[in-house]
């Protein structure tokens, strides 16, 4: 008998885990949280579709189960939600979401956290579990923790005693090296790769401050630096704030590590917004007869949306500046009007098209990377 999988959340991160199970030969179920019903991902769909959008547009005839009914036969419930507040309300919305994936859980269920959280956040979402199912973690029902990131080569999962879960390793088809460890250390673990992978971006960002100079800045162009754009600066930065609201105040080398990476981000957007104004006095251009594109093509159904997040602060802060600012996503029309186009390229695939596909010699490009370059240099 085939394993029975639930996923709660039509995510990205959550339809290529359902993707994965259902092509290795696993029951699987992915809940649509906009709708009452729980879709099968059966292996013809996982096969035929490769992302949530292209699932949507094809509208395919897909068998359907009640929500209660398929969460109250999983033998595996996977927590993989898309997130959309911002701020304090998160927290509210996390727990919610959670509270509602696991309420109708039945004994011998598996549940796996999917989201990377702070210190002692799986202890309060233990907590949480069991006071809503009445089910002991370790006794009734167990627990995983599997913050799923982009970097898949650092897959930790933290489990209740420590010991791995053959089912998942090949429902998932991990690594058999997969580390298995207590959730605590998977805690850790995951907040070191998030730290080290901050620590490193922010430095650059941080250094790049100081670059003014265009033959200083031809000289630091390297992929290490002029390939990392506002895109690949805010991934994990759900991680990191998580992390960060593990302490209650006062002050220690991690939490500096912590809130200077938070600074070094939000440092970033405010210099990014400098340097498009500084292109604007350069290029004698008045405010009123400049149009600002942000070029960003965002994933619709990722899980985190610290993306969408940050280019609805973009936006909102050029405003105070220039009128006519617009996000907009590729393939893209872009309509020419007599004003003078600045396109701002978040992400290394947003750049790459605009570059190939560029037809108005008069468009002005800015790369959104630690170097804010301009092409054509004026």
């Amino acid at each position: 008998m085939n394993t029975k999988v639930v996923i709660f959340g039509l995510s990205t991160e959550g339809y290529n885990l359902a993707c994965k199970i259902a092509l290795n030969g696993g029951d699987v179920q992915i809940i649509d949280e906009s709708t009452p019903s729980a879709i099968t991902i059966k292996n013809d769909i996982a096969k035929s579709y490769p992302n949530v959008q292209a699932l949507k547009d094809d509208e395919p005839l897909l068998s359907m189960t009640p929500i209660d009914t398929a969460v109250s036969k999983a033998q595996f419930l996977i927590f993989a939600p898309r997130l959309r507040k911002a701020g304090q309300e998160i927290k509210t919305e996390l727990n919610s979401k959670f509270k509602d994936a696991v309420s109708n859980i039945k004994k011998g269920c598996t549940v796996v956290y999917c989201l990377g959280t702070g210190f002692g956040g799986n202890a309060e979402n233990i907590s949480l579990l069991e006071h809503v199912t009445g089910y002991k973690i370790g006794k009734s029902v167990s627990y995983l923790y599997y913050p799923v990131t982009s970097e898949d080569n650092k897959t930790i999962i933290g489990s209740y005693d420590g010991k791995p879960d053959d089912r998942l390793i090949s429902l998932l088809s991990l690594e058999k090296n997969t580390k298995f460890v207590s959730i605590t250390a998977a805690e850790h673990l995951h907040a070191i790769n998030i730290l080290k992978r901050f620590s490193d971006i922010t430095s650059i960002l941080e250094v790049c401050k100081f670059t003014k100079d265009e033959k200083i800045k031809n000289e630091l162009n390297s992929n290490e630096v002029n390939e990392i754009y506002l895109d690949t600066m805010i991934d994990n930065l759900f991680d990191l704030r998580s992390l960060g609201s593990s302490f209650d105040g006062g002050a220690s080398s991690l939490t500096y590590l912590i809130n200077g990476s938070l600074k070094g981000v939000d440092g970033y957007v405010k210099k990014l917004i400098d340097e498009i104004r500084l292109v604007l006095k350069r290029n004698e251009l008045k405010a009123s007869r400049t149009r600002i594109l942000l070029l960003w093509s965002l994933d619709t159904y990722e899980m985190k949306g610290e993306k969408h997040e940050k280019l609805s602060e973009l936006q909102t802060k050029l405003k105070d500046y220039i009128g006519d600012v617009e996000s907009i996503q590729s393939p893209l029309d872009i309509f020419s009007n007599d004003k003078t186009i600045i396109i701002v390229a978040c992400s290394k695939s947003d750049f790459d098209y605009i570059s190939k596909n560029k037809k108005d010699n008069d468009y002005i490009i800015i790369k959104a990377n630690p170097l804010c370059e301009v092409f054509p240099q004026k």
